[in-house]
């Protein structure tokens, strides 16, 4: 009977996890290698905790703006209320008028709410990155602080947009739409309901090449998809103007118009971050 002889079979040892990745892109995410991000998960309760935190930090410095901007309050009042002031003088066709005894108070805790806010935009946009800041790699990190002030100034520009472009224009327009023998009495109430939501709506819209930012280093937009969806892109984009402006043509047309052009600053941002793989057809 013959023996077979076993050899002993050296194993081979680990290898090295981490020299499995490059480490030039943050999005290239290998399986063997412990991801920063990953490292970093929370639980539940202590993403609550941290989100209960920015939200103090950043109501806080809301409430002192508002506190601040109170004392200020009827100058505020009259340059938000310049534009349909100078619309009802240059038609002659009605008045600015209370038809609440507490419409005027309440209209001031408004305003101060609304400058408060304002003021401490930064503040806001700021503890709102850093709550989403350990979400990011450590290269993405570094562009917070450009990302709290694009923020800020894209917001106020889409207000102040709104405000010296839309409104000049469209309350002249809408003042002469009805009939001669029709005299305007404007409740400051629904004035400033109308005032907010045409700032905070092109505010907001005028996000566009930061959300691009997001999804492009996401990998789930390529400045090639942009350019092919642009047509569906107007679209949507009038669409959105028709909601938030008043129901005529050149209003719609006043707002769409920096949104078409946000969307091409959103085509080169996607370009420059991207990181979406395309196939190689494309």
């Amino acid at each position: 009977m013959s023996f077979l002889r076993r050899k002993n079979k050296k194993k081979k040892p680990a290898e090295s996890a981490v020299a499995t990745r490059n480490t030039d892109d943050p999005f290239d995410h290998g399986k063997e290698f412990k991801d920063p991000v990953e490292s970093y998960r929370m639980p539940l309760l202590e993403h609550l905790a941290e989100l209960r935190v920015r939200l103090m930090w950043a109501g806080g410095a809301a409430i002192v703006g508002c506190l601040v901007s109170f004392a200020f309050v009827q100058d505020i009042w009259d340059f938000l209320v310049a534009p349909m002031n100078n619309a009802l003088l240059e038609t002659e066709r009605g008045t600015m008028a209370m038809t609440e005894p507490l419409e005027g108070f309440m209209t001031y805790l408004k305003v101060a709410g609304l400058a408060g806010v304002t003021l401490t935009s930064p503040i806001i946009f700021w503890h709102g990155w850093k709550f989403v800041a350990p979400g990011l790699y450590p290269k993405e990190q570094r562009f917070i602080l450009p990302l709290v002030v694009s923020s800020t100034a894209l917001f106020l520009g889409g207000a102040a947009f709104a405000y010296y472009v839309i409104f000049y224009y469209a309350f002249p327009y809408f003042l002469v739409l009805t009939t001669d023998d029709v005299e305007a009495v404007l409740s400051i109430h629904s004035y400033l309901k109308m005032v907010i939501r045409m700032l905070l709506a092109m505010g907001f819209c005028f996000q566009l090449p930061v959300i691009v930012y997001f999804l492009a280093r996401g990998g789930l937009v390529h400045h090639r998809d942009m350019i092919k969806g642009f047509r569906y892109s107007v679209v949507g984009i009038f669409v959105i103007a028709a909601m938030l402006t008043p129901p005529d043509p050149a209003s719609q047309a006043l707002m769409a118009g920096p949104l078409l052009v946000l969307y091409g600053v959103g085509i080169i941002v996607a370009w420059i971050f991207s990181t979406k793989e395309l196939e190689p057809s494309t």
